[in-house]
C-alpha cells in the first residue's frame, strides 16, 4: 500500500493542468546517438586518424591516441564539436565530419493499462490513438481520458501531456490524436489523476514504465 501511495504522488506530481493541445511541444528534435550506434569519423586532412566507432553499452567510443569519449545523448554536430576538442592537444583545429552508418530503429513506448505493452517500431506517421490500437487496445481498467504523453525536450527532462482519448474516439476530437515522434512514451493508467507539473525528469520514467521497455 506505501508503494502505491507513492507511485500515486509521483504521479500527481508528474503534469500540469496548463495541457491543451497547443501548449504540447511539437518540436522535431535532432537523432541523438544511442548505445550500439556505429559512427565514421573522418579526418580531412589527418586520413590516418580516421576511424569507425561503436557506441558501447556505457555510452562511450576508443578514439584513437586520445582515449574514450562519451558520445550517448549528443547530436552528430555536439559530437563533432566534443571529438574535435578530444583532439585538441594533437591536431590544430581538426577538420572532422560525422557518418552516422547504422542506429537503433526510432520506437514508442505503451506502457500502462493495455493489453500489450511494449515497444512499437515508429514506421512513417503514428498517432496516439494508433500506437494504443498496435499494443492491443485499452484493458477494461485504463482511464482513457487521461492517458499520459511523455516527449523528451533534452537528455535530462520530458514533457508531459494529459490527453483524453476518450473524446478522441468518442467525439471525433481529432485535433488532439497527436503525431508521434521517436521516443515517446504512452502510459494508460487506471487512476483519476489531480494537477501535475508540465515537465519531469527523465530518470522518473522508472514509475511508469519498466526497464526493459526503455
Amino acid at each position: 500500500m506505501t508503494k502505491y501511495l507513492l507511485f500515486l504522488g509521483l504521479l500527481a506530481g508528474a503534469l500540469s493542468a496548463a495541457d491543451t493541445p497547443s501548449q504540447f511541444s511539437s518540436r522535431t528534435p535532432r537523432y541523438r546517438l544511442q548505445t550500439s550506434d556505429v559512427v565514421e569519423i573522418q579526418f580531412k586532412f589527418t586520413p590516418e586518424f580516421t576511424q569507425t566507432v561503436t557506441l558501447q553499452p556505457d555510452g562511450f567510443v576508443p578514439l584513437q591516441m586520445v582515449g574514450e569519449l562519451k558520445l550517448q545523448d549528443l547530436t552528430l554536430e555536439e559530437a563533432r564539436a566534443a571529438i574535435a576538442a578530444k583532439y585538441a592537444g594533437v591536431l590544430h583545429e581538426p577538420a572532422i565530419t560525422l557518418t552516422l552508418k547504422e542506429f537503433n530503429k526510432p520506437y514508442v513506448i505503451v506502457g500502462g493499462e493495455v493489453t500489450k505493452p511494449g515497444k512499437l517500431d515508429l514506421r512513417g506517421d503514428l498517432t496516439l490513438t494508433d500506437a494504443v490500437s498496435m499494443a492491443g487496445g485499452f484493458t477494461q481498467n485504463a482511464k482513457q481520458d487521461q492517458v499520459l504523453l511523455f516527449r523528451r525536450i533534452n537528455p535530462e527532462m520530458m514533457e508531459v501531456k494529459r490527453v483524453n482519448v476518450r473524446d478522441i474516439l468518442g467525439k471525433g476530437h481529432l485535433n488532439e490524436d497527436i503525431r508521434l515522434l521517436p521516443g515517446d512514451a504512452v502510459y494508460a493508467g487506471k487512476s483519476n489523476m489531480a494537477k501535475f507539473d508540465r515537465f519531469m525528469a527523465v530518470s522518473r520514467l522508472g514509475f511508469f514504465f519498466p526497464l526493459s521497455f526503455r
